[in-house]
């Protein structure tokens, strides 16, 4: 039996973890979100959402990692009541991992080929229009030789920093990345702020327009905040269980899942302050959606002084995101192999990159070759497949698996996760939230799980939404099975 490796220091265990959770979904979701939906108003309701949503479930995760000290794969085998089905979950948390790295992979590539692009001045050669920006993007997308290659520079910079273990590569090294993408988000913001009629930006971001709120709908912001303070943390998959399974036990895991939190919620709030007021600055529409990214800030880069120097910083600062990502999960998929069959770091790290290179190349694929393709219906792609079955399936189903397990007496139950989230020192678990947790909190995962699919299908029509629907709610009577349908021998209170 191969010993567990634990992380070197406690500020490893908090920037590591906090670099799974920083990803693209706050440095390229949460800034078009806050332009759509009003800016200041929804981040004070996303800020609420991630204190009663996201921050309980995420202590539930790292808990089960450190009471069982494996990977969602034997996670909850090892803490399940005799006789039930709970272990089953841990294929979903296997699967749910390597769907996202199937074109999380590929997006990575992205902000690498970017990064590369604005050093060499591609952007800035010339002034640009956006419509020759989205060109330049139409023609990478376009063009698997150059996505393949990319995607397999992110897995390669990604894995061989796994190979090197727990302590000397995933703790070292992403420290290092996050300490530079903090520093690089600071100087990003500085910079944007000061841009002449930044000031407009500053004011539609900090200071809250309830009115505008309401012309936005409330319902449509409550539930763009509701969702995205759901989702930024990325929790439900065991991406952050493993990282409990490295800590000791000297500190308490509800205040190092506050400081995760905080940390993830600056880098979003952050990546606004970038986003925003440069928009407002070069009058764009900061609620353009995804191609904000990718088409419109390259534009504003381009007309900006120093624009080369800035983009670049960028989208270096949204490569380190991406890759803390990556090298999170990557660790979580090696720790598979390792806790199911006993190998060697080295040698699972030579398996999976074979295996995610494979895997990666139908999303690649599905933009040009395989683009006929539409799985979900028309305007779709395999790529939201993928992140269908990710971001509104495993992801919420997971979370709902975290919390009945570690709060019914049917699996770990409530004493045995209230004792591992407060053993060490620090900031206790509240008693107080037992009943919240498990009753309150697994309603609203499921209506967010459900208007997941509503948003998706019902405006393609009742031909797609029903049959779609019923898959949802099957879904969901499979997680009970698994959750309360064993033969009990015991069971925990």
């Amino acid at each position: 039996m191969q010993e567990r490796e634990k992380f070197g220091s406690r500020l490893g265990f908090i920037l590591v973890s906090a670099g799974c959770a920083v990803g693209l979904g706050n440095v390229w979701k949460f800034p078009y979100m806050c332009g759509q939906y009003g800016g200041a108003a929804f981040i004070l309701i996303y800020l609420v959402f991630l204190a009663i949503l996201g921050f309980p479930i995420m202590v539930c995760e790292f808990s089960v990692g450190r009471g069982s000290q494996k990977s969602c794969a034997t996670s909850f085998k090892v803490l399940e009541p005799k006789g039930t089905k709970w272990h089953n979950f841990g294929y979903f948390g296997m699967a749910g991992n390597y769907l996202l790295m199937m074109f999380y992979t590929m997006v990575a590539g992205w902000m690498l080929y970017y990064c590369y692009r604005c050093l060499t001045g591609e952007f800035t050669g010339s002034l640009l229009s956006t419509a020759e920006v989205e060109t330049k993007f139409g023609e990478m997308i376009g063009s698997p030789a150059t996505l393949t290659l990319w995607m397999i520079i992110a897995v390669l910079i990604s894995f061989g920093i796994c190979s090197l273990g727990v302590q000397k590569g995933v703790e070292k090294i992403t420290k290092v990345m996050m300490l530079l993408l903090l520093a690089l988000i600071v100087v990003l913001a500085v910079h944007s702020v000061l841009l002449p009629g930044a000031g407009e930006g500053v004011k539609f971001y900090l200071v809250p327009d309830f009115k505008g709120m309401v012309e936005k709908g409330i319902g449509n912001v409550i539930f763009g905040a509701m969702s995205q303070a759901f989702f930024t943390l990325s929790i439900g998959i065991g991406s952050m269980a493993i990282f409990g399974s490295y800590l000791d036990k000297s500190r308490s895991l509800t205040g190092e899942t506050l400081s995760i939190t905080i940390l993830d919620t600056f880098v979003a709030l952050m990546a606004g302050l970038i986003i925003i007021p440069a928009c407002f600055s070069f009058g764009i529409e900061p609620g353009a959606g995804p191609s904000l990214i990718f088409i419109t800030l390259p534009n504003i880069f381009n007309q900006m002084s120093g624009g080369r120097i800035w983009g670049t910083l960028f989208f270096l600062f949204l490569s380190f995101a991406a890759l803390s990502t990556v090298i999170a999960v990557f660790e979580n998929i090696i720790s598979f192999a390792i806790d199911l069959w006993g190998w060697e770091r080295k040698k699972a790290v030579m398996f999976n990159i074979v295996a995610i290179i494979l895997l990666s190349m139908p999303c690649i694929l599905g933009f040009n070759v395989l683009s006929g393709i539409q799985p979900l219906g028309p305007g779709t792609g395999i790529m939201d497949l993928e992140d269908f079955l990710v971001s509104s399936n495993l992801l919420p189903l997971g979370s709902l698996v975290y919390l009945t397990f570690c709060t019914t007496r049917y699996g770990w139950g409530w004493k045995n996760f209230i004792k591992e989230a407060n053993s060490g020192n620090g900031m206790g678990f509240p008693q107080k939230m037992r009943w919240y947790m498990t009753f309150i909190l697994p309603l609203i995962v499921v209506v967010i799980y459900l208007k997941g699919y509503y948003d998706m299908f019902f405006k393609l029509g009742m031909k797609y939404f029903i049959p779609w629907i019923i898959v949802a709610i099957a879904f969901l009577f499979l997680i009970g099975w698994f959750a309360f349908g064993g033969k009990n021998k015991e069971v925990n209170e």
